[in-house]
């Protein structure tokens, strides 16, 4: 696959150096640009404030944006927000608080005048795909895979308090971003799935951030040759290649989706005009890809299935070693799966919104109705992705093909994404259809004792490796005859099941709060001058928000702000939270005019005041928040006393602007970081160089030994909104503020 980032033409059908029309008004004929200007509120072509056409959350965010929203000011939706109960449906864990909060999402779409989708109808993507893309519209979404391009339609996945200003009726800005055009031609060979185009189109694109924060456009004649099922498989694994959103081209195959769902009117054709210019350019030959493997820990450690199997014992010991750093206590056993001439995984999961289509599940089915042997060591489970495509496979006979396999069919559920269903036996290989595979994704614990590991592939080739037993085998090596048949898309348990409120808000009534449902703490506006005390220094390249904040069982308790936080770094950095919650007391003792000796010391190094500066904790990392866009990885660590991340650079801008919104100084560092956990750093003169936009701070880092050293820290690119919330203390503060002064 070849990548470019020089800027390029798309001009009678295919990509050149050169064009008729001047770079500035070709990049106008884009279809990203066309879909971001009818839904800008702002002026100038470098500027964005954006309305979105609708919003959709989930379980593990819903209730914080809620609660937030309401607190902030919010009387009732102003737009379609869907709330589905796709990731905390498995109710036995935490006792009642998942069921709890799915109590609470339907009073408040009732209040509030909203859709609610009960637990097990779909995952949240296949719910907005059938019942809420439009060609040309915009969705913002509190999931990172929030993509609807192949539908014409632009998702953006964003931190719950980006929901929160669209409920409040305020734009979503980023910065204008770069378009990317991926030229697609050929068409996939027999026994090729879209996550393997996924895999090879991630592998290219997330080296060097080459698509980090833009737009990726797909156009060219391959697109003719995939199925919708097949274009949105591809689609919702662009995230892992941290853009910002994606958009196709539409044709008549789209067309025939949408009316096959009754919804013919929300399509319409989309095509860039006749020249239009690229920031840079991805070829993509669907014929020349072959059946893809992504070892773990990122979707971009991707290899041919081929490639793997002939060096298998090369990169199993490179996964161990990567392992040993991540969890020194934990021993990784992986050159166990090399045996009889082949590589063994005693696991195979097909799921959620990048698995758990029709298309991907049939013909699954058919490999696995080609024959061969089973073994019971090797576990199948598949999940529908939602109840329709549950009852179209059931039509098609293949629901019943899977379950004459062995396969075990279970409900829409996104568990096997984040860690919450299917957790696998601990040094146990697992081979998913799903968006990650990231460390702990599949729900171990390393800090237990407990690692297990997920390698990604494509649903066809692990249906082929089933058929062999666990014994990894790139599906286009079987045989196997499948034909494609109509989706029969039937909507019977959405008309009967779903609650559509949007538009009939019913104010009297009352929110069902469970007992683990909290309100925010409330936060201070930002100090004077700041000390903050270095809690977590991770070193790693990149750090997830999933060693930020864990996913799995944990985000049972998302809605009760101070008993999450007590899993903050938990599987990262075990001392974070007890440092943390000590600076918080040490904070609280000095807001009430008693400083602690230990804290009136540190002041004194720097001859710094106790009634101005503020004590806060603070983690370093190199290149923070890739992944998952739930806030939770930042609002943890502003309820535990946290004010800063210093980093080199953040991973994407979601998680930046999770920081900035809940009142965390999202910091830079160029060259070195000379700190340790427990050194602090000084800044003085913080709030008024801050509301003076001020993007370079002079500070100090007082070392435990005594020693001082000199440090600039950097907030650049920010908005001045941005700064204005920074000051308040936080998004809640800052819209607040403005409803007291309108008052």
């Amino acid at each position: 696959m070849f990548y470019s980032n020089n800027g390029i033409y798309y001009h009678n059908g295919r990509p050149q150096p050169a064009a008729p029309l001047c770079r500035d008004e070709a990049r106008k004929n884009t279809i990203a640009h066309g879909i971001l200007a009818a839904h800008n509120m702002a002026e100038g072509a470098d500027a964005l404030c954006l309305r979105f056409d609708a919003l959709i959350s989930h379980d593990i965010t819903y209730v914080g944006i809620i609660q937030t929203a309401r607190a902030s000011g919010m009387t009732e939706f102003p737009v379609p927000y869907v709330l589905t109960n796709c990731h905390n449906s498995l109710c036995a864990v935490g006792g009642t608080i998942n069921a709890d909060d799915h109590a609470f999402g339907l009073s408040a779409a009732k209040k509030y005048g909203g859709i609610f989708v009960p637990a097990n109808l779909a995952v949240i993507h296949a719910y907005a795909r059938e019942r809420l893309a439009t060609c040309g519209g915009m969705i913002l979404g509190s999931d990172s895979h929030t993509r609807y391009g192949a539908l014409g339609c632009m998702g953006i996945g964003e931190g719950g308090p980006e929901l929160v200003k669209q409920l409040l009726q305020k734009g979503y800005d980023p910065a204008a971003p770069q378009v990317i055009l991926v030229h697609v031609t050929g068409a996939p060979r027999r026994g090729v799935g879209p996550q393997d185009v996924a895999l090879a189109l991630i592998k290219t694109l997330f080296p060097e951030g080459r698509a980090k924060n833009k737009i990726l456009e797909f156009r060219g004649t391959g697109i003719q040759n995939l199925s919708v099922d097949f274009r949105n498989a591809i689609d919702v694994m662009t995230t892992e290649s941290t853009c910002l959103s994606s958009i196709w081209e539409t044709d008549e195959t789209v067309r025939a989706w949408y009316a096959a769902r009754g919804r013919e009117d929300a399509y319409k054709p989309l095509q860039a005009q006749a020249c239009a210019y690229y920031d840079g350019h991805c070829e993509l030959d669907l014929s020349a890809i072959e059946p893809m493997i992504a070892l773990p820990f990122h979707p971009s450690n991707a290899h041919t299935i081929r490639e793997f199997l002939a060096n298998a014992a090369a990169l199993l010991a490179g996964v161990e070693e990567e392992s040993k750093k991540l969890f020194p206590n934990c021993k990784a056993r992986l050159m166990d799966k090399i045996r009889d001439g082949g590589v063994y995984a005693e696991q195979g999961i097909i799921a959620g919104c990048a698995g758990g289509s029709f298309e991907n599940l049939a013909e699954a089915a058919a490999i696995l109705a080609a024959g061969g042997r089973t073994d019971s060591g090797f576990s199948l489970s598949v999940y529908p992705q939602s109840l329709p495509a549950a009852l179209a496979l059931s039509q098609a006979g293949a629901g019943q093909t899977l379950l004459r396999e062995g396969a075990v069919i279970k409900p829409a559920f996104c568990g096997p994404c984040f860690g919450a269903g299917d957790v696998p036996a601990a040094n146990a290989l697992s081979l998913r259809h799903s968006t990650r595979n990231f460390p702990n994704r599949e729900g171990s614990k390393p800090n237990e004792g407990q690692l297990s590991f997920v390698a990604l592939m494509d649903a066809r080739s692990i249906a082929a490796t089933a058929r062999n037993g666990g014994r990894i085998t790139p599906a286009d090596t079987v045989d196997y005859d499948y034909t494609p048949s109509p989706e029969h898309f039937d909507a019977s348990a959405y008309d009967k099941r779903v609650y559509d409120g949007y538009g009939k808000p019913i104010p009297e009534t009352e929110l069902v709060m469970g007992s683990n449902i909290a309100d925010w703490p409330r936060f201070p506006p930002l100090p004077e001058h700041m000390l903050l005390r270095l809690c977590a220094v991770l070193r790693d390249p990149v750090t997830t928000t999933d060693e930020l904040i864990p996913s799995g069982e944990i985000s049972s308790y998302r809605s009760n702000p101070e008993r999450l936080s007590q899993f903050a770094l938990s599987r990262r950095a075990p001392d974070y939270v007890p440092q943390s919650k000590a600076v918080r007391a040490a904070e609280t003792a000095r807001r009430a005019g008693k400083p602690t000796p230990e804290l009136r010391a540190l002041l004194a190094r720097v001859d710094a005041d106790p009634e101005t500066t503020g004590y806060y904790s603070c983690i370093f990392a190199n290149k923070p928040g890739d992944g998952s866009a739930r806030e939770q990885a930042a609002s943890c660590q502003r309820v535990l006393g946290g004010a800063a991340n210093i980093c080199r650079e953040f991973a994407t801008k979601r998680y930046r602007s999770n920081c900035v919104n809940w009142g965390i100084l999202p910091l830079t560092v160029r060259g070195g970081f000379d700190a340790d956990e427990g050194d602090c750093i000084f800044i003085q003169n913080l709030r008024r160089q801050l509301a003076a936009s001020s993007e370079a701070f002079e500070a100090v880092i007082l070392h435990e030994n005594g020693a001082s050293t000199p440090i600039k820290l950097y907030l650049e690119d920010t908005t001045a909104q941005e700064r204005a919330l920074l000051l308040t203390g936080c998004l809640m503060n800052y819209y607040k503020e403005k409803e007291e002064m309108h008052a």
